[in-house]
């Protein structure tokens, strides 16, 4: 078995009387895609954020490939190679679709600002947001604002956003939510894509049960901020633990 390139260890956060992440120890390997599920109110994204950074733990560690993070700044993190899907207000959503791409390759290459005048002569670099365009399906829409974006494209430059970055932990919160049935399976394919590359640990917060048995690997349930179940799909979704807890009276999931 690989060992793990993400791990929490016992992580837990307190906000004031309330524990919304309770003593949660996971390891994540490459070539796996976890799901974590839960009912509103689990501690999903609370444990989330405190994998990418944007929480900083009452106690508990997390750490990247045996390193502890715990202590990194989201953007240190990221360096590491985790990386976490965004909504477009954290884009620029002024420039257009290959311009967002264009400044995430930079960033990943440490490029500095001055470079930006004179980005466009350097082909390389265009060459690879290019790259991130085609591989997200946007190609058609390079030139467009990103503000302009339909929501489903929205969903996919910020896949674009997060592969021009070159992460090998790919974190994606609810990626599906507000998409028309149209539209998500294409943002769906995307991830499946990621995951094909066995060197790549991708988790997913989704609540659509048609996603996870899509997608999983492995789900883990998150309760009242604690780890109630962790296992395979077939296993998880059969708990009558499970089933009372997260799915309730709607029966077989």
């Amino acid at each position: 078995m690989a060992s793990p390139s993400l791990e929490t260890r016992d992580l837990t956060i307190r906000f004031g009387g309330h524990v919304a992440v309770n003593g949660v120890s996971c390891a994540f390997r490459p070539g796996e895609l976890t799901v974590i599920v839960g009912p509103n109110g689990a501690g999903k994204t609370t444990y989330f954020n405190l994998i990418s950074g944007q929480l900083r733990a009452t106690s508990g560690q997390v750490l990247k490939d045996g390193r502890d993070i715990s202590r990194l700044a989201p953007s240190g993190r990221a360096r590491a190679g985790l990386g976490r899907a965004f909504q477009l207000t954290n884009l620029f959503p002024a420039l257009s679709v290959l311009e967002n791409i264009r400044l995430a390759v930079q960033a990943r290459a440490g490029v500095g600002r001055q470079f930006l005048r004179r980005a466009a002569a350097h082909r390389d670099l265009v060459a690879q947001a290019e790259h991130y365009l085609e591989a997200t399906r946007l190609t058609r829409a390079a030139h467009l604002p990103a503000v302009a974006l339909a929501h489903g494209d929205q969903r996919k430059l910020e896949v674009a956003l997060l592969l021009a970055m070159e992460p090998d932990v790919f974190m994606f919160d609810e990626p599906t939510a507000g998409m028309s049935l149209d539209h998500a399976p294409e943002v769906l394919e995307l991830i499946a894509e990621i995951k094909r590359d066995t060197a790549r640990t991708v988790l997913l917060v989704e609540h659509k049960m048609e996603v996870v048995r899509a997608l999983a690997d492995r789900i883990i349930v998150l309760h009242n901020g604690a780890l109630l179940a962790d296992g395979k799909p077939e296993e998880v979704m059969a708990s009558d633990l499970v089933r009372e807890v997260y799915l309730g009276k709607r029966g077989a999931a």
